[in-house]
């Protein structure tokens, strides 16, 4: 069945910053095939749904989103299932969903809009090549950021295999993009008006590539050379692997006043067990010294990590090395998660799988002690004096919010613009958040 060429668009992702950058990036695509973002998002002619693999919970959003779309009147929009579900599910999701029109993967949305073309005409539009070509190459120019923070995807892919984890299947081996591409493209972010650049990948501190001279250069040499150009003031990056934390990308965060002082590195276990039955590849011991040789580095920095727990065969003792090493580490935040089968992955079919109650336990645990230690650094943090980037309105007249050096979220009262970095003290703070007022 025919339809019409979709006038309008709305492109609603989920998951994580990889997946906004994407959103972002698709619909730049769209506008430039002519299209416009719909105000109300229910009367765009097509809905992208860019979409996260990573949790069941995740995958089964997707599907009751899609059950959204339906209208009073009993019509739809044109229907676009993106990202890793699309990818790890293909033509399933067409079979499980009809009123999906578009299937299209992480590496090949580029042809987004050849597949509304299709689409239109009543044609098959599934797309879940991962071609040799990048597919940065077949985008549009950034133009003017709608954030003052924008994000840039420098590298893709993952060459690790974790047992749990679908990001080799779903996202590809990793791949470094060229030294001038993302130059060009950080420049262009700033012409646009970023102040702020968080450069992504799923192993982001794996990004090697040869500069313009063709020397050979880490991700400490690109943050170098991001920190030379005009306008920008704030270079942040995420998410980084423990075994890629080299010492010059260390060094960095002593040397590079634009790079500000955070990091997340994820170490999932405390237990190194598990850490070997996850193929995480490095232990306990091992991510407590790149710690140690950060904090070295940059003592005030704030650290973030990632926790699963419940993964196939964690004993109590397991979970108690967790804790352990969160006790020992103190995060200024962190994320946990129960552990979650994927199809495909090797821990999806390991022996003693952990009961959901059991999970549930441990999940309250971990997660009050990680909330703890999130207040107590917000804690600290008042009396300070610092600078934040204004990036949002508050809920309150007059009221603006931004983020510290620290990524804490801060709300103050001042008539100073969305986008300006301006000097606040910071006076009062709460679990999530920290209230300031404009320095003196």
């Amino acid at each position: 069945m025919t339809r019409p060429t979709p006038k309008s668009f709305r492109v609603k992702s989920f998951g994580c910053q990889m997946n906004v950058y994407d959103g972002d990036r698709m619909a730049e695509l769209l506008t430039a095939e002519g299209m416009a973002p719909a105000a109300d998002g229910a009367d765009a002619d097509i809905v992208v749904l860019n979409t996260c693999h990573i949790r069941e919970r995740a995958v089964h959003r997707v599907y009751s989103e899609i059950g959204t779309l339906q209208r009073e009147d009993g019509s739809r929009p044109m229907i676009a299932v993106a990202g890793c579900v699309a990818q790890a599910e293909g033509a399933e999701i067409s079979r499980r969903a009809r009123e999906v029109d578009i299937v299209v993967g992480p590496q090949a949305y580029h042809r987004l809009p050849e597949l509304v073309a299709k689409a239109a005409r009543g044609e098959t539009a599934l797309d879940t090549d991962m071609p040799a070509a990048s597919k940065f190459g077949a985008l549009p120019d950034r133009g003017r950021q709608q954030r003052p923070s924008a994000f840039l995807t420098v590298q893709e892919g993952c060459d690790k295999f974790c047992t749990y984890c679908v990001v080799p299947y779903t996202r590809g081996a990793e791949v470094s993009r060229p030294w001038g591409a993302i130059m060009d493209e950080a420049k262009a972010l700033i012409d646009g008006g970023a102040r702020e650049i968080t450069l992504l990948g799923q192993n982001v501190n794996a990004w090697e590539g040869a500069d313009d001279t063709g020397h050979g250069q880490g991700l400490d040499g690109l943050i170098r050379a991001l920190d030379q150009l005009p306008g920008l003031d704030r270079i942040r990056y995420t998410t980084s692997h423990p075994n890629d934390m080299r010492q010059g990308l260390i060094d960095a965060h002593r040397d590079v006043e634009k790079l500000m002082p955070f990091l997340h590195l994820p170490v999932q276990s405390g237990s190194d067990r598990i850490l070997k039955a996850m193929n995480r590849s490095h232990s306990a011991d091992s991510y407590r010294r790149v710690i140690e040789r950060v904090r070295e580095a940059r003592p005030d920095i704030a650290l973030s990590g990632d926790f699963i727990v419940g993964f196939p065969g964690e004993s109590e003792a397991d979970f108690e090395a967790t804790l352990k090493l969160v006790g020992e580490i103190g995060y200024a935040q962190a994320y946990s998660f129960k552990y979650s089968p994927r199809p495909g992955t090797p821990a999806a079919d390991m022996d003693d799988q952990i009961p959901a109650a059991v999970m549930d336990e441990r999940l309250q645990r971990l997660q009050s002690l990680i909330n703890a230690q999130q207040h107590t650094f917000n804690q600290t943090s008042v009396g300070q004096r610092t600078t934040v980037l204004l990036d949002r309105m508050g809920k309150l007249p007059g009221q603006k919010l931004g983020k510290s050096p620290w990524l804490q979220s801060v709300h103050l009262q001042t008539d100073a613009p969305i986008g300006d970095l301006i000097d606040v003290e910071l006076v009062s703070a709460g679990p999530n958040s920290i209230s300031a007022v404009p320095a003196q």
